[in-house]
């Protein structure tokens, strides 16, 4: 099933870049349009982000959010074919960064949000920066597809670790070189153990993990916001918080992190994905002693 899925796939991405999008668009009219993919969460979440634009204002974000969310699956089977160099012209960024941070000895943690298109930096990072570059993910539950999108992020020699293995395996890489990405806007399973911080005015759950994981190991933290400069084209911006994560106390990193992922969202409402339920979880007075 899985070499059936591939050679159909790249054959599709053997396509031209306007045409790929062509259909892109063609998709967008259905998915939001007929059959309404998620569009009262969206538009839920963009109440709760935005109550102060109108109605309009986030029917337009909704809908250039469609196009970015619908250009990520084209613009990643396009992937399956893209030459190396092809890629090189699609994505910029200050990826020297990582040059100083290497050569200083110490490891790092690249934090994020769910930004448009993350498959970009899944690339990007372990091309340009020195270190062997680890990435967590969660498996899909086909495994034709799983195995697809593994090789594809694998590229590079990234090692893409599940949220299970993760678990029992990282310790393991962490006592060598490596810079480990991770996507700190998941919702936590456990909203009794997480931090709560007010994100769009609202008190939010926020998982404590990558916080934990900064300061255990003393790892670099480094926030990238990544975005679209134009169809097919993206840009990483890389800013370096700490390399002494453990003077920080509980929660302050994270609460660094929210306002600033706030402040990237505010800036480019269109680049998030607003169609997962980022205010999932209610807050209650039992989470205080939470509260960050």
């Amino acid at each position: 099933m899985y070499y059936i899925l591939y050679g159909f796939l790249y054959l599709f991405s053997l396509l031209p870049w306007r045409i790929l999008y062509l259909l892109s668009d063609a998709v967008y009219a259905l998915l939001y349009y007929v059959f309404k993919y998620r569009r009262k969460v969206v538009m839920s979440n963009l109440l709760i982000a935005f109550p102060e634009k109108t109605e309009a204002e986030r029917t337009r974000i909704s809908k250039d959010f469609y196009h970015n969310f619908l250009d990520t699956f084209i613009e990643t089977l396009k992937f399956l074919s893209i030459s190396d160099k092809a890629f090189s012209k699609r994505i910029s960024g200050n990826f020297e960064i990582f040059k100083e941070l290497y050569e200083s000895g110490q490891n790092v943690q690249i934090h994020s949000g769910h930004f448009f298109n993350w498959e970009y930096m899944n690339w990007s990072v372990p091309k340009y920066a020195p270190y062997p570059f680890i990435g967590v993910y969660k498996e899909i539950g086909n495994k034709a597809v799983n195995s697809l999108i593994l090789n594809l992020r694998q590229r590079y020699k990234s090692i893409m670790l599940s949220t299970e293995d993760f678990k029992t395996t990282f310790h393991q890489l962490s006592k060598g070189r490596y810079a480990l990405g991770l996507y700190a806007d998941q919702s936590p399973p456990n909203t009794g153990q997480a931090f709560w911080l007010p994100f769009f005015g609202k008190l939010t759950s926020f998982v404590t993990g990558p916080e934990k994981s900064a300061r255990i190991n003393n790892t670099a933290v480094v926030f990238v916001h990544h975005y679209k400069v134009k169809r097919g084209y993206y840009h990483a911006d890389f800013t370096l918080v700490t390399t002494r994560p453990q003077d920080y106390g509980r929660g302050k990193l994270t609460k660094i992190y929210v306002n600033w992922l706030e402040e990237c969202i505010r800036k480019k409402p269109f680049n998030y994905l607003w169609s997962h339920r980022r205010w999932k979880w209610e807050f209650r007075e039992e989470y205080r002693k939470l509260v960050i």
